[in-house]
């Protein structure tokens, strides 16, 4: 069970941190001592706007006082110098998602020397010191999406899996996971793998050289569907193998990311499920561990009231955020991030 270690006015920012409650006579000046710097890692795909929209959905209320967000834009280099801009203005905790999570260590070694926690949003730096990494379990990602496509084809056929950027350790451990799931399980399956380092066009390409060697594919895997869906779609619809689900020929497809054209395509049955990576609690329990990280909180490992579950890694903590599997049975759930996003709209 996650412990808390916290007294007095601290002790009502944590239960409000933790079981998601309004209320509660507390001192605190909307900003847990200091301000937030936030990152945004890229702005070019569907996840990431939806993220960035929910991150000023927090904000507004006052959940942290934020400094002006920066986009690094998928470039170490951007994310190194928007910190250092940020520790300049007097940021007391920074929200990041490191892209490259190798090449970040010296800058997280610099913070952690000056104090400031930092909270990293979907990826989970190598090393350097981590106040919390906030993510889903992107090992179950793989496992879930091989499960799915094994059992979907009968354990037999050819599917490509557009992987992400293996520099990450999202797109290491879904590529892990999903390699090592598909051995034990569905040897009579050939997967190939196809690096995209999360890029549409290079995926085109490369599923593109695929279909030109061998014309029959099975199933598909994206590790990304905010970066892949668009391209993938539109190529398999230029070579007339987009075909409903179903329907003699149709190509299974499953997707990470659970944006809202994916459950349109799901619902239209041009892919078959997704695996919702929930941008509101990303940006919700960033926010709120950046407050508790000001505040001084400490966490433990073990589950938590918000349905995750708190583990430890080699440099910090990490509290692994649910993501259901999503196909034409559950599409519609009102409690499906993208179903929320899109009544809002």
């Amino acid at each position: 069970m996650r412990r808390l270690r916290t007294t007095g006015a601290a002790a009502c920012a944590v239960l409000l941190a933790v079981a998601g409650l309004a209320g509660c006579n507390r001192e605190s000046n909307g900003a847990g001592g200091g301000k937030v710097g936030i990152d945004m890692p890229r702005t070019d795909t569907d996840f990431w706007n939806s993220y960035q929209q929910y991150l000023e959905k927090g904000i507004d209320k006052g959940t942290v006082s934020a400094l002006p967000l920066s986009n690094s834009q998928n470039d170490i280099s951007k994310l190194v110098s928007n910190v250092q801009a940020f520790t300049d203005q007097g940021a007391k905790a920074i929200v990041m998602a490191p892209q490259d999570t190798g090449a970040i260590s010296s800058t997280l070694e610099r913070l952690e020397e000056k104090k400031i926690p930092v909270v990293s949003v979907d990826t989970r730096p190598d090393s350097g010191k981590i106040y919390m990494v906030v993510r889903a379990d992107n090992r179950a990602y793989g496992t879930k999406a091989c499960e799915y496509l094994g059992r979907q084809l009968g354990g037999k056929g050819r599917v490509a899996e557009l992987q992400g950027d293996l520099s990450s350790i999202n797109g290491r451990d879904r590529s892990q996971a999903f390699a090592s799931c598909m051995k034990k399980k569905y040897p009579g399956i050939t997967v190939h793998e196809l690096p995209t380092d999360w890029k549409g066009d290079v995926a085109s390409a490369k599923l593109q050289s695929l279909l030109a060697q061998h014309h029959k594919l099975d199933g598909i895997y994206m590790q990304a569907g905010g970066a892949f869906l668009q391209s993938t779609l539109a190529l398999l619809e230029q070579k007339k193998l987009l075909k409903p689900a179903g329907r003699t020929g149709h190509i299974t497809i499953i997707s990470n990311d659970g944006i809202p054209e994916e459950l349109d395509a799901i619902r239209s049955g041009k892919i078959d499920a997704t695996l919702s990576q929930p941008a509101d609690l990303y940006a919700q329990w960033a926010l709120n561990y950046a407050k508790a990280a000001l505040d001084g909180e400490k966490f433990t490992p073990g589950p938590t009231h918000h349905g995750s579950k708190i583990v430890k890694i080699e440099n910090g903590l990490e509290d692994q955020l649910p993501a259901p599997l999503v196909t034409k049975k559950n599409v519609d759930d009102p409690k499906l991030w993208a179903n929320q996003l899109e009544k809002k709209e």
